[in-house]
């Protein structure tokens, strides 16, 4: 009676066991990785080393943002340029008795705040329209005498000039002050307007600067900015600027400390820096030869060659157990909506089942000595 309860008992064990899967936390690396040996795959897998980390970091973005790259900083004039809607005042001083142009009594005569218009003139009184834009203060003010000559050959000129809208650039979002700011000449950078504007909000993540300039979006990182000279490049006239955080970010899944959506906090993350981010692998479940990064390509982006991925979606495969895979995990970049997915151990499923069937041969012991 004893044997046939035990044979029963580990019978129904093993049934059990076929008709059902145990539930687990992650996938297996197996059974991802099964596709890969179909007759139409479909998803492309690279294991990643240091042999092949260079070719496969220069695979065009899988996401791209909104910039472009960015301009570096080249040293402009220090003098500035008028513009159509910048205002100009102008005094004229003349020393004859009968002029024209100062009132009787007086050596001079002001005219303040004209906006040069959109054909790039100004109205001077006996002179008419007169082309100033394009010229610098200077060369300006010898324009205007030169027009005067006419009428008063001793005449001279002094001219002021404050900036409009063509002179100026707008800081959108991301500072203390937001606003119109004037450029007062053509060497204006952008972190001088930043620092007027009250500098990037010191409770951002990861600030982005953004400059929009004609058609165009230029983006770079506030720490990468700040941190190279050599970038902070020279503003132009109705250039715009943002600061934003930065919205970029990885998925967290399987056998890792948490799963999670996790921002992206500084400009660039490699894969062993997103496992360490996401909690680490868990010891008693990850399988560290079996780290993935899960990561979709646009069609126009696949290459034939090695120059970038053959199929739309493609698992980069990591093994942290070797020496060449933490070297290449610790090069690889992630990029934004990556899935970083540390699948579980084969020897976790295993164990289980070892003491699932421990606990069935104890039930069964306990059932025979009761029978008995």
């Amino acid at each position: 009676m004893r044997r046939f309860v035990q044979a029963l008992l580990i019978l129904c064990c093993c049934a059990g066991f076929a008709a059902c899967t145990l539930p687990r936390g992650a996938a297996l690396t197996t059974e991802i990785m099964k596709q890969q040996t179909a007759e139409k795959p479909g998803f492309q897998v690279v294991a990643v080393t240091q042999t092949s980390l260079a070719g496969v970091n220069r695979w065009p973005r899988a996401v791209a943002t909104a910039g472009r790259g960015w301009i570096r900083g080249e040293r402009g004039p220090d003098s500035q340029i008028i513009r159509s809607n910048d205002r100009v005042t102008v005094t004229i001083w003349d020393n004859e008795p009968n002029s024209l142009l100062a009132p009787t009594g007086a050596k001079s005569i002001t005219i303040p705040d004209m906006v040069v218009s959109p054909s790039g003139t100004i109205f001077l009184p006996y002179v008419a329209d007169v082309v100033i834009r394009g010229q610098t203060p200077d060369q300006a003010r010898e324009t205007l005498q030169g027009a005067l000559a006419g009428i008063a050959p001793s005449a001279q000129v002094q001219i002021s000039v404050q900036p409009g809208q063509g002179n100026a650039v707008d800081v959108v979002s991301g500072v203390a002050r937001p606003g119109t700011y004037p450029l007062p000449d053509r060497n204006s950078t952008i972190l001088s307007v930043l620092a007027q504007a009250g500098g990037i909000a010191a409770d951002m993540r990861n600030p982005l600067v953004r400059l929009i300039r004609d058609d165009k979006t230029y983006e770079i990182s506030a720490q990468r900015l700040l941190a190279e000279a050599s970038l902070n490049t020279t503003l132009r006239g109705r250039d715009k600027i943002l600061v934003e955080e930065d919205r970029r970010y990885f998925t967290a899944l399987g056998a890792t400390g948490s799963e999670k959506i996790v921002p992206f906090d500084r400009e660039s993350i490699t894969a062993l820096e997103a496992v360490s981010m996401s909690g680490g692998l868990s010891d008693a479940r990850a399988n560290p030869k079996g780290v993935l990064i899960l990561r979709e390509y646009t069609a126009s982006q696949l290459r034939k060659d090695a120059s970038g991925p053959q199929l739309e979606r493609v698992v980069f495969t990591f093994d942290l157990t070797r020496a060449d895979g933490l070297f290449a995990a610790k090069g690889f970049q992630v990029s934004h909506r990556d899935t970083v997915l540390a699948t579980e151990s084969p020897v976790v499923a295993a164990g289980t089942i070892l003491g699932l069937i421990g606990s069935a041969f104890s039930l069964a012991n306990v059932a025979s000595s009761v029978s008995d």
